[in-house]
Formats: C-alpha cells, sequence, structure tokens
C-alpha cells in the first residue's frame, strides 16, 4: 500500500498589523514546517506532529501563546490549549491554566492519561503537576508579554497559535493554543480549548481557528467546516469561508486553517491578515502574512 502524501499547516494568530515587519515569524513558521515536514517523512503521526510544533509556537514567544501570552486584568496568565486526534476522536484540553509551560503537552496528557476531555483552572494546574510538567517558577521573568499596564483597550486583541496535519496513514490531527485575549477577565476561556469551537480533527477534516472566541464560540466554527463537508458536499476552503461568514455576521473576526483528508489545505481570514505557513501535498511550502504576497 503506497503512503499518503504528507502535509501540515500552521498558524501564528489572525489580526496582523499593516505596515508592522512580520519577517522574524514569517521566518520562524517556514522553519517549524520544515521540522515538520521531516517529522512526517519520518514517519511520525499527524497527532505527535501538531502537538511538537505548537509546543515550538509556546516556546518561542513570538505569538501570544505560551511565553508570548499577556497577562489577564489580575495580572495573571492563564493559558488554554486542545488537541484532537482525527481517527479516534479522543481530545484533550486545559483551559485558564497556569504555572506550566506548555499548554498544549498539558492537553495531550488530559486526552492520553485520563477519561476526560477538558480540565480547567486549579485542576489542570494540579494535574499537570502530576503528570510532572515543566513549571514556570518566575512568570515575570519567564512571559515575554508584560501587558497592557492595567489599561482599558476598545478592542479583543488575538494570538492564537495552531497546526494541522496529514501524516502519511491519511491521518489528520489539529491543535490549538493561545494566551486568550488581551485584558480578559479573570476565568476567561475562549474557543482554542473547546473542540468543535477551536479545534476539530476526524476522518474528514482538521480544524484551528484563531479570532474572537466569544463568536468562534457561538457559531461552533471549527466543527461547522466538517458539517459542511459532510452534508452540504462543500470543499474545505467552501465550508472554511462559510464558517467564517457565519462568526463575521456575530461581530466576529479572525481565521482559520484546515487539511482535509482528501489534499487540500485552506488557510482563510477575515481579519487584516493571519501569520501563517503550509507544507501542501505536492510538496510545496509557502509563508505569508497578508492576503496579497
Amino acid at each position: 500500500m503506497s503512503e499518503t502524501p504528507v502535509m501540515m499547516a500552521i498558524h501564528g494568530g489572525a489580526g496582523a498589523l499593516t505596515g508592522r515587519d512580520y519577517s522574524r515569524e514569517t521566518a520562524h513558521l517556514r522553519s517549524l514546517i520544515e521540522a515538520g515536514r521531516a517529522r512526517l517523512l519520518a514517519g511520525a503521526s499527524a497527532l505527535v506532529t501538531v502537538v511538537e510544533t505548537v509546543a515550538a509556537l509556546e516556546a518561542s514567544g513570538l505569538y501570544v501563546a505560551g511565553r508570548g501570552a499577556s497577562p489577564n486584568t489580575a495580572g495573571v496568565y492563564e493559558l488554554d490549549a486542545a488537541v484532537m486526534d482525527g481517527r479516534t476522536r479522543r481530545a484533550g484540553a486545559v483551559a485558564a491554566l497556569r504555572g506550566f509551560a506548555s499548554p498544549i503537552h498539558a492537553a495531550l496528557a488530559v486526552m492520553e492519561k485520563t477519561p476526560h476531555v477538558i480540565l480547567a483552572g486549579e485542576g489542570a494546574a494540579a494535574f499537570a503537576a502530576d503528570q510532572g510538567l515543566e513549571r514556570i517558577d518566575d512568570p515575570a521573568a519567564w512571559f515575554t508579554h508584560v501587558g497592557w499596564g492595567g489599561a482599558k483597550r476598545a478592542a479583543l486583541e488575538t494570538g492564537t497559535v495552531g497546526c494541522v496535519a496529514r501524516d502519511a496513514l491519511g491521518d489528520l490531527a489539529a491543535a490549538t493554543s493561545t494566551g486568550g485575549v488581551f485584558c480578559k477577565l479573570a476565568g476567561r476561556v475562549g474557543d482554542s480549548p473547546v473542540p468543535g469551537a477551536g479545534v476539530w480533527a476526524d476522518e474528514r477534516v482538521a480544524v484551528s481557528c484563531t479570532g474572537a472566541g466569544e463568536m468562534f464560540l457561538r457559531a461552533a466554527v471549527a466543527v461547522q467546516v466538517s458539517h459542511r463537508m459532510a452534508f452540504a458536499g462543500e470543499s474545505a476552503a467552501d465550508a472554511a469561508r462559510a464558517a467564517l461568514a457565519d462568526a463575521l455576521s456575530l461581530g466576529g473576526d479572525g481565521g482559520l486553517i484546515a487539511a482535509s483528508a482528501e489534499g487540500e489545505i485552506a488557510m482563510l481570514f477575515t481579519s487584516q491578515g493571519m501569520k501563517r505557513a503550509a507544507l501542501f501535498a505536492d510538496g510545496t511550502i509557502m509563508a505569508e502574512v497578508f492576503a496579497d504576497e
């Protein structure tokens, strides 16, 4: 039996600012695609690939996730993440996690070591500690973003990261991680750790979202892509476009990446830009931020 061509896509968040230099982020995203390609071609699963890629995005401090997260209005860093395996539809997530370096590794542990899907707050932290995951001893020194000094901002700002992949067996997986919107209230949870809203993977498509989480929750954007493909016969790109339009109609913009079992990659956004990169089934690699690149 011949192998399925591997492919993957990653994003570093929607809402890029026109005029800002994103060359560092673009180079980083491209390097992660190249590393992911090597991992997949060596036989790694889509699940392992998305988790390790998102862990690298978290560790970089270049995005509003992991080290680059912003504190909430109480001055505390609460992080969210989720992972989903398309072949089994097993999923794991953590929400409002404090004190640990890699939320995506905590999410994977929830999936693999518990019968649950989501652990939150103190329970998530206690579980992460039991798993021996890396702690953050000094948040002020570890995080690269110091926040906004308590200033109120008119708009919710985002910078979620995510990855979707198809491996050589044809299996799909998706992972998403975020520090949430800037100036969020303590305890706020967005779409990123919620399967069906900010992340989804099944036998049909893998999706990772970024944007205004409240509206992505209300529109169930991630699973809506799969349902449109299944019940309306839409392509991944058309389904993604319609799902994003649904969120936009509720007042929220953003974007998503999707990889289908049929070999299609979609990277669409209704915001000003979206930091993104991809390895297509034909071996082509791209890394862009704005629509006209």
